[in-house]
């Protein structure tokens, strides 16, 4: 069973829509897809250093669209973004007359679809959140370390100088 799980896994692994991309400093990436009217489109975004947006756009008229994620007004940092597309088309309801468990199913691939975004935001965010906790557990650990050899120093100055003050000089 576990050998079928490991066969299987880098063939589920390609079957995953979301994108993942890395915007240098200073850059832009941009990318197109062709809609025609009534068709919609919703684009769900994630910044890895923070943030969740969403983007719904209606096309008024048939062609290309382009979205873009700009990283331009950093000039060092890099960022990663993942982001899904999902794409609706339109059809009309004169065109077919839909029955009620089609629609139902419709609706419930839509809610699923949010479900799925939503888990993976608060992955990130959950990532975000343990690197944070990370961070402060080091500075705190180190902080301690510095104080303890503070303290350390300051008592052994304290022994030396107050065996040199009991100490009896004796001139001859």
């Amino acid at each position: 069973m576990t050998l079928l799980c490991i066969l299987l896994l880098p063939i589920l692994s390609t079957l995953v829509s979301a994108h993942k991309i890395s915007v240098e400093a200073s850059t832009k990436e941009c990318f197109f897809e062709d809609l025609h009217q009534h068709d919609q489109m919703t684009i769900t975004y994630q910044v890895g250093e923070g943030g969740h947006l969403d983007i719904d756009f209606w096309p008024e008229k048939d062609g290309r669209y382009e979205y873009c994620f700009s990283n331009q007004m950093s000039t060092m940092a890099d960022k990663q973004v993942s982001f899904n597309v999902h794409g609706i088309i339109y059809i009309p309801e004169e065109a077919d007359i839909v029955a009620p468990v089609e629609r139902e199913i419709r609706s419930l691939a839509i809610g699923l679809l949010a479900v799925k975004d939503e888990q993976e935001y608060i992955v990130v965010r959950e990532r975000r959140h343990r690197d944070t906790a990370e961070s402060t557990n080091d500075r705190v650990k180190w902080w301690s370390v510095l104080q303890a050899v503070v303290l350390f120093s300051v008592v052994a100055w304290q022994v030396y100088y107050l065996k040199s003050f009991f100490e009896v000089k004796r001139i001859i």
